[in-house]
């Protein structure tokens, strides 16, 4: 399930108009001077929010492709109460009818209420989608904030075409949007102090593309500095995938593109869209990009959705090589999957319906012939009784689970890394007979459009340790504390962390994570 998906599942009437839904009962404000002007943020029962506050200038016509750009200083007192548009994007619950606002480039603070005499920690939210859908906006964090006793900042940057579109003679092809995330980051180091923050103590933490974001700014030489843990939820550096394993017909590929072949797929894209467009003869190819209506761009958002590396000082490495490499911050990390990740993309194979004779085939359309047999031996049918349980063992492990633990055993040769698994196999957000899915952890930390979905007891208990572990971990590095269970850091071979799941699904445990996935087996395959 992704987060859009997830949205499909809040009532309608917090639908309708996803700016003001994601409100929380409030009243006006404390007033906060940042080093652009004055904000008037609003107060709710637990928390004080500062909305819509612009980071850097609005990415717009000749400033369309270009690394971020300073932010104009105001006069007066800028109205911070209600959320910005988010950046541009196809139709999706999470952005209804879509988006083709490129002035979109705002962070959302929220602090508790309570005065604090001591500089809190920042929690820096990345949001996912895939790197083209999904916004900042999404994440109300007043109970993170609150119970945890840290201010969080959640981000929009700019996604698809727009954050990741390359061409020839743009030296930054393809990673504006992880460039807004850096310019976000130092607007909190120099901004932190203003809202009772600890420049020194940042954390930047995402999930989906949002953790794999986090990856990028971990192996960028240019985000040195910026922060000092990191928290990965569903998205490594090591993240890639086979052919045929999420989608029918897909490549086998990663987040990752070196720039030269994303300044050929941009050169490409634009001489064969130049009449869409609107391209005059003789016009320079990117004078006419930058003048093209937003709305027409973002029809063919979905070409530019991986990072480059390489050619620029922002990523002169895969994230990949450069992990395994260690070339990467020495700070602390907070890492994990959940139990059954690939279930969302199940659908995506003859609508989810599978049978037994669809197994092998779908086995060896992944791995090939030569290897189709390894698989079925080591994830027998027979065990999990039916092609769509066996199927989402096969591409959780090979996917999600086995990606991410060795981006942690390779971290763990340099840095504290603390493993997890979420284990709630009814979370508010599964679906019948997907359990824990992607992204069916995130109503545990935050409140999805302002929207707290129902829990039981015993979740609701879950998500409050699983808050006092994160906020921990962004307060000092070691997410350890009273009231939940030890949580040791991972090992470089064994690689245990703590299976996260209610009371009534077993508690929160300690889980050898790349034994249970069969790691070792993925690792070995094709030798």
């Amino acid at each position: 399930m992704s987060l859009a998906a997830a949205f499909a599942l809040l009532p309608a009437a917090l639908l309708v108009n996803q700016a003001t839904a994601s409100q929380p009962a409030a009243t006006p404000g404390p007033v906060v001077r940042t080093d652009n002007g004055q904000v008037r943020g609003l107060t709710t029962a637990t928390t004080e929010v500062f909305n819509g506050i612009p980071y850097t200038a609005p990415p717009v016509h000749a400033l369309r492709w270009r690394p971020p750009q300073p932010t104009q200083p105001w006069t007066g007192v800028r109205d911070a109460t209600k959320l910005s548009s988010a950046c541009p994007q196809g139709d999706n619950p999470e952005a209804p009818g879509g988006s083709s606002n490129e002035d979109c480039l705002y962070l959302n603070v929220t602090r508790p209420a309570q005065q604090s005499t001591k500089p809190r920690a920042v929690v820096v939210w990345i949001p996912g989608g895939g790197f083209f859908s999904g916004a900042g906006n999404s994440y109300e964090a007043s109970k993170m904030a609150a119970r945890g006793n840290v201010i969080v900042v959640t981000v929009n940057y700019r996604l698809g075409i727009f954050g990741f579109f390359g061409y020839p003679g743009l030296p930054a092809s393809g990673t504006y949007g992880i460039q807004d995330q850096q310019a976000a980051l130092r607007w909190v180091q120099r901004n932190a102090r203003a809202f009772g923050g600890d420049p020194r103590n940042v954390t930047v933490a995402g999930e989906s593309a949002g953790g794999m974001s986090v990856c990028a700014q971990l192996t960028s030489p240019t985000s040195t500095g910026l922060f000092s843990k990191a928290v990965m939820q569903s998205g490594s550096c090591a993240f890639n995938w086979a052919a045929n394993s999420q989608y029918p017909g897909q490549a086998a590929d990663s987040p990752w593109v070196s720039q030269s072949t994303v300044q050929q797929n941009g050169k490409e894209w634009a001489a064969d869209n130049a009449a869409k467009l609107g391209c005059k003869a003789g016009q320079p190819s990117l004078d006419c990009l930058r003048a093209a209506d937003p709305a027409v761009l973002v029809e063919d958002t979905l070409n530019f959705t991986q990072v480059a590396y390489g050619g620029t000082a922002v990523l002169p490495l895969s994230p990949a090589k450069a992990m395994k490499a260690g070339l990467f911050h020495r700070v602390p990390l907070l890492s994990g999957n959940n139990h059954d990740e690939a279930s969302a993309w199940l659908s995506a194979f003859n609508g989810g319906v599978l049978t037994d004779a669809d197994y092998p085939r779908l086995v060896t359309d992944m791995v090939g012939v030569a290897d189709a047999q390894k698989v079925l031996r080591q994830y027998p049918l027979s065990k999990y009784g039916s092609t769509a349980a066996a199927w989402t063992v096969v591409t959780t492990d090979r996917i999600w689970s086995c990606t991410q633990v060795a981006n942690d055993q390779q971290a763990a040769r340099k840095v504290p890394v603390y493993a997890y698994e979420f284990a709630d196999k009814h979370s508010p957000l599964s679906q019948p007979g997907q359990g824990a899915a992607h992204a069916t952890e995130l109503p545990y930390l935050f409140s999805l459009g302002g929207y707290e979905f129902p829990m039981t007891d015993a979740q609701k208990r879950l998500s409050e340790q699983m808050i006092d572990y994160w906020t921990a971990f962004a307060r000092t590095g070691n997410p350890n504390g009273p009231d939940r269970p030890h949580w040791a850091p991972a090992g470089k071979k064994a690689v245990t962390g703590l299976s996260l799941a209610p009371t009534d699904q077993g508690g929160i445990k300690k889980v050898d994570l790349r034994a249970e996935h069969y790691c070792g087996f993925w690792a070995g395959l094709g030798d």
